[in-house]
């Protein structure tokens, strides 16, 4: 008995790239498939090297998080148990639960320090000199807030469940925080950069980044599938921090650096990109890297940060004359106000309001004295 078999024949491919049909445009993949010659079936049997094993079952996030917490000493575990537990049904990341973990481990470990064991116990004193204490451990003012907020949300928590006070939660403790402009690296520097790039997996990562927009985070959790290079986009189904989906796209250095890396990876390797031992990246790994570029191109004394390429992406988009609406949703923000700092960079039309009037101010052409309205 015979039958046909479907060959899959793609056209002016190497052989490392056929193996990556994902490379290729849809007309181009139906263009080549054709029928071959007809074959007699075969009976494969698989040998018991071969068999791919079992997916090991790894503890989900609310189990690792409280394994966790069995083993710290602190008061009040009992009500952090119930409140990571209400976190979980709220379908709050690992991130965010083991985050909240180590404010509160920090808070009511603190509070047991000045003599309470009950959070009933609690007041806003203690909240203040919480504050205080870790900002006396050299903190950053936004690593500060962010554990107050945490403190806070686990309060509230437990005021709607009658325990703690509503007096916390009337006047809370407002924190300023800088507003520093975002850092981009210079246009002159980008290019710098890209001319070392000489490995094609570190290419190919680099200019992703740089091109997409993307979080590091988001980034080191890219699968292969999520890629599609006959559209140019590649999805995050869940951003890192907002939990919502959106679609990136890739410019055109970026696809012939992420074709050549298809093309080198190893095939069977979910992820798109991978570490040497054929296993995740890090963000240390991932960091080790960009500085090992930035100190080849003469760069490594400018304080550039993997989330630069981020911030310049944002801020070359702008320049290009791209709307905030536009980029509000590539960047993956919420609130526009936050997509709003790269204007800071990229308003023209203050810096040609400057110069000009600069201009008339050193030419001397300025009419009139100066006076003070009495």
């Amino acid at each position: 008995m015979t039958r046909e078999c479907i060959v899959f024949c793609p056209p002016d491919l190497s052989p490392q790239c056929q193996e990556h049909p994902s490379l290729i445009s849809p007309a181009e993949r139906v263009a080549g498939w054709h029928v071959s010659a007809t074959i007699s079936p075969i009976s494969i049997e698989e040998s018991p090297s071969e068999r791919v094993p079992e997916p090991e079952v790894k503890p989900n996030a609310i189990g690792r998080v409280l394994a966790r917490l069995s083993v710290l000493e602190f008061p009040a575990k009992d009500y952090v148990e119930e409140y990571l537990r209400h976190l979980h049904r709220r379908n709050c990341k690992y991130t965010t639960l083991s985050s909240r973990l180590t404010a509160l481990q920090l808070f009511l470990s603190f509070i047991e320090d000045v003599g309470k064991s009950h959070i009933e116990e609690i007041t806003r004193e203690d909240l203040e000199a919480f504050v205080e204490h870790e900002q006396d451990r050299g903190l950053t003012m936004v690593s500060v807030k962010t554990r107050l907020c945490a403190v806070y949300a686990f309060l509230r928590f437990w005021h709607d469940k009658g325990v703690v006070s509503s007096e916390l939660l009337v006047r809370k403790i407002r924190l300023r925080l800088p507003e520093p402009l975002p850092r981009a690296i210079d246009p002159d520097d980008v290019n710098r950069l890209l001319a070392v790039l000489d490995e094609v997996r570190d290419r190919a990562m680099i200019l992703v980044l740089l091109r997409t927009g993307m979080s590091i985070g988001e980034f080191l959790d890219k699968q292969v599938t999520d890629v599609n290079l006959a559209e140019r986009k590649i999805a995050i189904y869940e951003a890192e921090k907002n939990g919502v989906g959106r679609v990136v796209y890739v410019s055109n250095d970026a696809l012939c650096a992420l074709r050549a890396w298809l093309c080198r990876r190893e095939p069977n390797n979910v992820l798109l990109f991978y570490g040497q031992s054929r296993s995740s990246l890090t963000y240390h790994g991932t960091r080790l890297m960009f500085m090992k570029y930035l100190k080849k191109a003469g760069l490594g004394h400018k304080g550039y940060s993997l989330h630069c390429l981020r911030h310049t992406f944002a801020s070359e988009m702008l320049y290009a004359g791209m709307r905030l609406e536009c980029l509000q949703p590539l960047l993956g923000h919420s609130n526009i106000e936050v997509t709003r700092r790269y204007a800071k960079l990229t308003d023209r039309t203050r810096e040609e309001e400057y110069f000009r009037a600069m201009e008339i101010i050193e030419k001397g052409e300025i009419d009139g004295d100066y006076r003070l309205d009495s």
